[in-house]
This record gives C-alpha cells, sequence and structure tokens, in this order.
C-alpha cells in the first residue's frame, strides 16, 4: 500500500471545510490514553538546498549556479552576451506570461524564477531577463518598446547591439558587428522611403520574404542569422515581416526599463515526512487559470508547433509546463516536530498523537510552507479527537507571520478537509498555526499537500545510455522573503509591498514615488535562524543626477544603519542587485531601508528583500531519489538514497527514456 493510500486509509472518511468554514459533518473518536513520549530526534530537522542534476541539463537554480554552468572569465563581452541571449531563449520559451501579481507589471521577470517555475513568458520578460543577466556579469544593458514588441540592447566596445531573445533573433551588419535598435530602424525606415508600397502592408511583406526574399530588404537584415528561407524566425510565430513592422517607426521607439527584483532561487527543503514530485508533465494546471485564462503551451509537444526550435538547444523534456506535488506528512506523534517547527508552544506528543501539554492552556503549533515552486492549490487534512469543549483553530500567514488569518475553525473529532487555496494561491512560502484547546483535543494525523508549478526544461532530465546523476545538498539554510506589489489594483491577488507591516515616510501610494525632496521605506525582517546574508533587487526611477535612492540596513533598531548600495541616477528606469554579508553574530532581525532624496523624479516599481539563514535544525540525513521514466511503454524507476551530502550515481536507459517525474524525500 502507498504512502497516500495508507494515510488515507488511516484517517478513514473525510470531512470537507471550508477556506473560512468549519466542518459540516463529524465521526467520533474516544480520547486515548496518552503513551510515552517518544525519544528525541535523532537526525537533522531539515535538509535544504536539496539539489538533483544530470549531466544532460545545466545548473540554473541560482544566479551564482546560472553563471558557474555558462560564463567563464576568458570570454570576451561579446560571448558573454551571445551566451546569455542564447540562454534566456533555450530556458525560456515566448507565450502569453505568467501572472503572480506581485511585481508592479503583473509579470515575473527574474530570470532564475522565469526559468525554473514557469518557462516561459512574454517579450518584455525576455528583455528584463537578458537585461539583468548582463548586468549581473558586468555589462551595461537597457530595454526598449517598439511597435507590438520589446527588446533589449547590451553594450560592449562602446557600442549598443539588440539581442532579442523573445522571438530569437539579430542582425550583423556588413563588418559582423551586431546592430542596435536605432540603426535597424534606420535601415528599414530608410527602405521604406525607397518601397513604400510595403509600408503598412503585411500581406506584401509576408508574400516578399518568401523563397529569401527577404534578403532583398533592408540591408540591416539581410545578414540575419535566424530568419529561415521563407523568412520565418525559429518558433515560426513572427518573421522578417514583423520585425519590418515593429522596427518601421523609428519616431515610436522609445527606450524604456522593463526591469525586475532579483534574489529568486530554488531551495528545495526536507524534513522527515515531506516529499516534492516534479513531474515532466502537467493536469491542465497554470498560475493565470484562478483568471479564466487558457494555456496553450500546456498541450503543446516539444519538436511541434511553437516548441520547434527546442530540441535543437538541448531541450529533452515532452512539453514546457510542470504540474508537481508538494506533500507534508507531519510527524505528529514524534518529537522530530519540536525541532522542525517554527513553534511548539504547550504541547505535547505521543504515540497516540499531539494534544496540549496542559488541560487548562491552550496547545500552538506553527509550521513554515515555504516552495520553491508557485502554490496553485492547497489542502490540510487532518485526524482529530476532540475533548469536551475543546477546538482546533487554523490560521494562516501570508506575509511571514506578521498577520494571521483564519482557515478554519474544528470543534469535533474526526477526519476534516481545509481547503487553503484561496489562502495560499500565488504564493512561495505561508504558515500554518494549529491551536488547540481542550482536554483530550489531539491531532491524531496531519499531511499538508499543494499542486505547484513548475517547468519541464529545467528538470534534470534522462536520455538514451549513460546519464550521470549528481546529488548535492549545498548550505544549510532557508531564505524569508519579502516581496510585495507597489501597484494597489492587485490588492486581493497579491500581497502589496506595505503589507510587511512597512513603515512609509513621503511616497505615494501607487509605485511608490517620493512626493517632495525626501522619503524613505523600510521593511521588519525577522529570521528563525542567524542571518547570514541579505540580498536586495530592485527596480526603480532616478531621473535627475541627484536623485537617489540609499539602501540601508539596521541591525539595532534604527540606531545606526550600514550601506548596501545606491540605486542612482540618472534614469528613466534601472534594475540592481545587492549582497551584503556584513552581519553581526547572532543576529536574527533587521530593517531594511530605502531613504530618498529627489529633485526631478524618484521611486521605486519593484523592491525584493531575501535574508539567508542558517537553519537552526538543519543538516544533512540521508535523501531518496526517485526517476519514474518509461521505455518502450514499460514503467522503469531508479532510486538511489543519497547518504552523503554530494555524490554522484548513474542511470543506464536502453532506449529513449518517456520522461515522468522526479520525486526527493527523505529516506530514514
Amino acid at each position: 500500500m502507498g504512502r497516500r493510500a495508507h494515510f488515507s486509509a488511516v484517517l478513514g472518511w473525510a470531512v470537507s471545510v471550508g477556506a473560512m468554514g468549519m466542518a459540516t459533518a463529524v465521526l467520533g473518536a474516544p480520547a486515548v490514553a496518552a503513551a510515552a513520549n517518544p525519544a528525541p530526534p535523532v537526525h537533522p530537522a531539515i535538509v535544504s538546498h536539496v539539489k538533483v542534476l544530470s549531466d544532460k541539463v545545466e545548473d540554473v537554480s541560482s544566479l551564482e549556479a546560472w553563471k558557474k554552468s555558462f560564463i567563464k572569465d576568458s570570454m570576451s563581452d561579446r560571448e558573454k552576451a551571445l551566451t546569455i541571449w542564447e540562454n534566456v531563449y533555450r530556458f525560456r520559451h515566448q507565450c502569453a506570461p505568467p501572472n503572480e501579481f506581485v511585481d508592479a507589471e503583473g509579470n515575473p521577470h527574474d530570470p532564475i524564477k522565469d526559468w525554473n517555475v514557469y518557462g516561459y513568458g512574454m517579450c518584455c520578460c525576455a528583455s528584463a531577463n537578458v537585461e539583468a543577466l548582463a548586468r549581473y556579469v558586468g555589462l551595461e544593458a537597457r530595454g526598449w518598446g517598439i511597435t507590438a514588441h520589446s527588446v533589449p540592447e547590451v553594450k560592449w566596445e562602446g557600442k549598443w547591439h539588440l539581442l532579442d531573445s523573445s522571438l530569437i533573433t539579430y542582425f550583423p551588419k556588413a563588418d559582423g558587428d551586431l546592430a542596435g535598435v536605432e540603426e535597424i530602424a534606420a535601415s528599414i525606415n530608410d527602405w521604406y522611403a525607397q518601397n513604400p508600397k510595403f509600408k503598412g502592408s503585411e500581406k506584401a511583406l509576408t508574400q516578399m520574404m518568401r523563397e529569401g526574399g527577404w534578403k532583398n530588404g533592408p540591408e540591416m537584415l539581410k545578414n540575419c542569422p535566424t530568419y529561415d528561407n521563407n523568412g520565418w524566425l525559429p518558433a515560426a510565430t513572427h518573421g522578417w515581416y514583423s520585425t519590418m513592422s515593429e522596427y518601421g517607426s523609428p519616431a515610436k521607439n522609445f527606450v524604456y526599463e522593463y526591469g525586475t527584483a532579483l534574489g529568486y532561487e530554488v531551495n528545495v527543503q526536507l524534513r522527515p515526512g515531506e516529499k516534492l514530485t516534479r513531474n515532466w508533465g502537467n493536469k491542465g494546471l497554470h498560475v493565470n487559470g484562478a483568471e479564466g485564462q487558457e494555456l496553450g503551451l500546456l498541450k503543446q509537444t516539444t519538436g511541434k508547433e511553437d516548441l520547434r526550435y527546442t530540441p535543437k538547444h538541448g531541450d529533452l523534456a515532452p512539453g514546457r509546463v510542470g504540474n508537481g506535488v508538494l506533500e507534508y506528512e507531519v510527524p505528529v506523534k514524534s518529537a522530530d516536530l519540536t525541532a522542525a517547527a517554527l513553534s511548539y508552544v504547550g504541547l505535547a506528543a505521543d504515540q497516540t498523537g499531539l494534544g496540549c501539554k496542559d488541560a487548562g492552556a491552550a496547545g500552538e503549533l506553527v509550521l513554515r510552507m515555504p516552495s520553491s515552486y508557485v502554490y496553485l492549490s492547497g489542502m490540510a487534512e487532518m485526524r482529530v479527537a476532540m475533548g469536551i469543549g475543546g477546538k482546533i483553530e487554523a490560521l494562516v500567514s501570508d506575509n511571514n507571520g506578521l498577520d494571521w488569518k483564519s482557515a478554519a475553525t474544528i470543534t469535533a473529532a474526526g477526519t476534516q478537509k481545509i481547503d487553503l487555496k484561496a489562502l495560499v494561491y500565488r504564493k512561495y512560502d505561508y504558515r500554518l498555526k494549529l491551536v488547540l484547546t481542550g482536554a483530550g483535543t489531539k491531532i491524531e494525523a496531519l499531511k499538508l499537500t499543494h499542486d505547484v508549478q513548475h517547468s519541464q526544461r529545467t528538470l534534470p532530465a534522462l536520455a538514451e545510455g549513460k546519464n550521470t546523476i549528481t546529488f548535492d545538498a549545498g548550505a544549510q539554510e532557508g531564505t524569508i522573503t519579502i516581496q510585495g506589489s507597489t501597484n494597489p489594483k492587485f490588492k486581493g491577488k497579491n500581497l502589496l509591498y506595505t503589507d510587511f507591516h512597512t513603515v512609509v515616510n513621503g511616497l505615494k501610494e501607487d509605485l511608490a514615488f517620493l512626493k517632495g525632496a525626501k522619503g524613505d521605506v523600510t521593511w521588519p525582517v525577522v529570521t528563525p535562524g542567524d542571518i547570514k546574508r541579505i540580498r536586495v533587487g530592485a527596480h526603480y526611477r532616478a531621473r535627475g543626477v541627484k536623485d537617489h535612492f540609499d539602501v540601508q540596513v539596521s541591525f539595532d533598531e534604527g540606531k545606526s544603519w550600514k550601506e548596501i548600495g545606491k540605486l542612482d541616477g540618472p534614469t528613466p528606469g534601472n534594475s540592481k542587485y545587492f549582497v551584503f554579508s556584513e552581519i553581526p553574530a547572532g543576529a536574527r532581525s533587521a530593517q531594511v531601508r530605502l531613504a530618498g532624496s529627489q529633485q526631478n523624479t524618484l521611486g521605486f516599481h519593484d523592491v525584493r528583500i531575501d535574508a539567508d539563514y542558517a537553519e537552526p535544525a538543519g543538516g544533512f540525513a540521508p535523501v531518496k531519489v526517485t526517476y519514474v521514466w518509461e521505455e518502450n511503454g514499460v514503467e522503469k524507476r531508479d532510486e538511489h538514497v543519497a547518504k552523503q551530502a554530494s555524490e554522484s550515481y548513474t542511470i543506464q536507459c536502453a532506449g529513449k527514456p518517456g520522461l515522468k517525474s522526479l520525486i526527493v524525500e527523505r529516506a530514514e
């Protein structure tokens, strides 16, 4: 019997509880005499940065990992820029973008998040990806808004060069150097002056581009390496005709920062009873589904339709959108839970379950549920025994425990289900608080289950023949993230930046721009363990040469401040990313402040704060890694228990594998 089937058998029949309601039916269960408390935990409560890699797919789980995978010190600036251009379209496909409503524009623009969580996005997303990665390796970058399209430029050797990862193109000049947006637009405009009948006529342009006809067009487009003979770009959704329209009105083109607040990283963490399944497939779920939007990419197959070009760039996945499952069978009968929980107060565990230590006082359990992949659902399923007059209150916090929302109040024994979807949708982290009262009130079993969305493209795929798999459990650290939109119209769809008990002085409500000469905003940061570093990503505007935000941190409640960096001008838009590691020993709280000085225009669109901390009960414990695939219609499985924090092994596939699932869980 599988773990899920076993759990259902133990719990018996289920009673639904809405996100804000209570049970509608009960199944009585007498209190059971307490047994001796279990032995204290033997293994670490949390194993962090659980990473499984194959030799077929590069590691892009963080900015540092991406740089190590692709960028070499010996590269020229041009080579670095072209590598970035290729990486963005390798791991991200042009499609209607995901909406998280935590960024000012709604769409996530962080390249590491886009690649690992989604694997798709629109042209503004691709532009921001290129800009962010270029700046991360020390190159200048900027974005452009052109007709019905967004593109980035990267500067090397003192010149700007277009690198369009969205539609997958760039335009070499006769001397081999790559053209910039203004050069391309001028060339097209000059050609239209000589051939006016084509301007504004998509039909005429489409007819002309066939069978190499596009090579008779503007000089700047003649050497394009990504048009096929008929003028189509690699995905065949756009072609030479669309390039002619997009750049063909120079007066309408404008420099614009699509921007991002960097900081996302993949950090899979596992506690006893916790399991993450990532699938090379989906069941039709995606983050825009709650808005009633369809996503054609869900059903598309690698090598066909819009994804026709991806196998040439190492894509071994059968599709792009993945739906995984994060499950946590909470060990309520084990002393291990004391270390794994954020709060374990007034509680006692024995072989019958978890109850109040003192019959006359409440007991409180707080569990943190961080995920590297966006939540699309949430269900808490528990079996409870209920004492006379007892109850269990379930509350959820989506802002790091600062505020709590009621999920359910349980007053009857039996098996209960609490639907958490409305409280955790589009989130990457939440906390569940269970408050128990009454003699005999006890949680006999508890399981949390979530559907998540992830990209299939970045999963460690298998290919026919020998596959080398590397397991690694890196730094035993967790991260507390603060990120909320500056756009008030997104309220109710995700968090606003002010939802983190932010102190705001002298800023407007919309997009956080200064009202006068001075203004500041301060976020409190509290971590479960000692802070190791604070990372700040920001997308901002500072039009004047003296406009700037000082990015600062305080570890003594604002008595003194240390400089993290500066968001300065003059710029109509820019994005910066800072990593600060001068942390006082033992610090578990801080304040991060943006202190602004304005003469022209100053404000921020997006800010993300990540506080990395040492997990107090973290360490390495054995992890089981399970691959599931098919060969010639027959299911194959490989189960490997990693007994060291870093090790490698091989998986042999006799034929081309039909990839199914990758599962990681604690092996105790």
